[in-house]
């Protein structure tokens, strides 16, 4: 794979294609151990090897019966790691490559660079993810809603402009970015856009953990918020979902 090319280029370039061995990309859900759905669940307990990152691993490692080899990566190593993985499928074993909630949300970044290492054999195993269960905590019905990720590396730019043009319009789920793009600078851009300061929002934090918890709010609340990149610049967790409602008397469009 070209250093240039966006790994979720690479993975979204052409339908999926039929692999004899396959290589699943797992979701494994948002983060409790009940929303790990049971293809999820026999894809790993059938695994020799299974890759992902550490914060991934740690939601279900334990949790599934399986002998397989697990291989943890971050942000520093996730090349050389998947290049071990690699040589472990190439050697005939069984891999798995587990991703938070759902691979088809945000996870396409990690899908591409799998897919590159191990020559296109990667099928998705779709899960439960965290827009799926802040859509219906926000009761933002997802085809009167636009769903944006920030949660990556590289230009926001084009995601972005899609939100400031259907703010008001239709409802807004996102994913914010930690700790640049968090829900309070997502809401300024917004308030910059036009949007009204009273439009309702929603911030969804650790959706499924024990500690979950929901701030009700405005988008001239959240405002307030904007600024930083540390962790302490923001009073929300990097685990978060911003839901933006549409503004009331609109039809969505």
């Amino acid at each position: 794979m070209s250093r240039d090319r966006d790994p979720a280029a690479v993975a979204a370039n052409e339908p999926e294609g039929d692999a004899t061995d396959p290589v699943h990309a797992v979701g494994v859900g948002p983060g409790s151990p009940e929303y790990l759905v049971p293809r999820a669940r026999r894809a790993i307990r059938e695994a020799d090897v299974v890759v992902g990152f550490e914060t991934v691993v740690d939601v279900v490692r334990g949790e599934v019966d399986t002998g397989a080899d697990w291989l943890t990566c971050g942000y520093t190593d996730e090349g050389e790691t998947l290049s071990a993985f690699a040589d472990r499928v190439d050697a005939g074993a069984s891999g798995v490559a587990v991703l938070m909630g759902d691979p088809n949300h945000s996870g396409y970044q990690f899908v591409g660079k799998v897919e590159s290492a191990v020559e296109g054999r990667v099928r998705v195993v779709p899960g439960i993810s965290s827009l799926q269960v802040a859509a219906s905590r926000a009761r933002t019905p997802m085809e009167e809603t636009t769903f944006v990720t920030l949660h990556k590396r590289g230009s926001l730019d084009a995601d972005l402009a899609r939100l400031r043009a259907d703010a008001g319009d239709r409802h807004l789920l996102v994913l914010p970015r930690p700790y640049d793009w968090m829900p309070g600078d997502v809401a300024s851009h917004l308030l910059e856009a036009g949007a009204s300061p009273g439009t309702p929002a929603l911030v969804l934090e650790r959706l499924t953990h024990d500690d979950e918890a929901t701030t009700r709010s405005t988008l001239g609340e959240l405002a307030t918020h904007e600024g930083g990149s540390d962790p302490e610049d923001t009073p929300f967790s990097d685990l978060s979902v911003l839901a933006v409602r549409r503004e009331q008397g609109r039809p969505p469009e």
